[in-house]
């Protein structure tokens, strides 16, 4: 009997996936339309468990100086020689995680994006022996490792250094990689230094990625689109793809097919119907995409059990607590149209393509519901049934999972005000 590929549940490292054997969803396609279609800054934005971190991690292993080729062997990207011969293993790459630049107050949420740069940084103690770098830099070097920002503008130099001194090193420009860019917003938001937080992620870009000889291009992943006027100012060459967007479409989440040949491979393709049912619905451009956190946890359970029921993989991998605190603005208008959308029907509305979470607590209120629907759509909890009309959209609820986080979780919050939104969203 055939010895199953693992199946890679919880693995976060492209390497991982290819050395030791689990199943791989081959998006490696997304190597070849990045390099032919990329900008000098390239926002991505899908609801979270759609594989942003996981094909950062990809871009990472594919561009990096030192790259293992024989991980990509067999794989879409390995047809297109000429990029895999101009590019693979060509550049040096800065990659960090914003994912955990949190805290109760700025200064906690600050000196955590510290230690990230930090911690990149020593990735390059190799820099500390190179004869092309002059002793001061590298002075300057052990200090960033050493997380010894003398003041806040070092902070926000501190990538835009680290592409000089890749540059000086190895004499090509840096690719840059930054996962989950909106989260330290998202926190600061909720915990009430805002603005503070902007300040700092708007000086980080705009060091990092404006006017910078030494930065090949940049690649940006998140669920919101935040507007370009509040952290993105002044870049140029700046391409920005969100859900409603053709290009890119089938490289986060799972296609009809890739999830057929996963179940087939298994040994479980009579499960399809209702894995489809439950996890399909999502429309990214013009394709039709599957949630890949729920299909292969799912997957895990059907292969011990044919019988197993299907379950909220989604819904309960964390919380959206930016979706509970715009709900809490909700009209009565707005709850008629969530009903609704729960027996099944569509909603038509005009989306607001950027978000400024100041506009969440907008004293006007159809601005206010301009930004819930479009937050809902941005996270998952919507989808478009059908191509966008401008900004005009047509909205439903994408499958059954999600049906039921709005029958259990949102219309008890609208009914049971007394209950507190800890005990409902948990």
């Amino acid at each position: 009997m055939e010895r199953k590929k693992k199946l890679p549940i919880g693995i976060e490292f492209f390497r991982d996936f290819r050395r030791d054997g689990f199943y791989y969803v081959d998006k490696t396609g997304f190597i070849r339309d990045l390099v032919n279609m990329r900008g000098l800054v390239n926002l991505f934005t899908r609801p979270r468990r759609f594989g942003k971190s996981l094909n950062m991690d990809m871009l990472k292993t594919f561009f990096e100086i030192g790259t293992d080729p024989s991980y990509f062997e067999g794989l879409e990207i390995s047809r297109e020689k000429e990029i895999c011969e101009a590019h693979m293993g060509k550049y040096p790459v800065i990659s960090i995680t914003l994912k955990d630049v949190e805290g109760r107050n700025f200064q906690t949420a600050r000196d955590m994006l510290g230690i990230i740069v930090s911690t990149e940084a020593r990735r390059f103690k190799r820099l500390l022996e190179s004869d092309k770098l002059m002793s001061y830099e590298k002075e300057q070097l052990l200090q960033l490792m050493k997380r010894d920002f003398g003041n806040e503008a070092d902070l926000h130099n501190s990538l835009r250094f680290l592409t000089e001194l890749l540059f000086e090193h190895y004499g090509k420009p840096a690719i840059v990689l930054i996962d989950e860019y909106d989260v330290p917003l998202d926190k600061a938001y909720q915990m009430g230094y805002y603005q503070e937080m902007v300040n700092l992620i708007r000086a980080l870009f705009s060091q990092t990625l404006k006017t910078n000889p030494n930065l090949h291009f940049a690649v940006i992943t998140g669920c919101l689109r935040i507007a370009k006027e509040s952290i993105f100012t002044g870049l140029n060459n700046f391409k920005v793809r969100t859900i409603s967007d053709m290009d890119f479409a089938e490289h986060f989440g799972f296609t009809d097919k890739e999830v057929r040949d996963m179940l087939s491979y298994y040994g479980i393709k009579d499960s399809f119907g209702e894995i489809k049912e439950w996890y399909d619905g999502y429309h990214f451009g013009d394709v039709d995409i599957y949630c890949p956190w729920d299909v292969l946890n799912q997957c895990d359970k059907l292969r011990v059990s044919a019988d197993a029921p299907m379950e909220a993989h989604w819904e309960n991998s964390s919380s959206n607590a930016i979706v509970r605190d715009i709900l809490a603005t909700a009209t009565e208008t707005t709850k008629n149209q969530i009903e609704a959308l729960i027996s099944g029907e569509a909603v038509e509305k005009v989306l607001i393509p950027e978000l400024t979470y100041t506009d969440l607590g907008n004293e006007d209120e159809e601005i206010r519901q301009t930004y819930l629907w479009s937050v809902l759509l941005a996270t998952g909890y919507l989808t478009d049934a059908g191509k966008p009309e401008g900004q005009l959209h047509k909205l439903m609820i994408p499958n059954r999972e999600v049906k039921r986080i709005y029958e259990n979780r949102i219309l008890s919050w609208f009914r049971v005000r007394t209950v507190s939104d800890t005990a409902v969203w948990k």
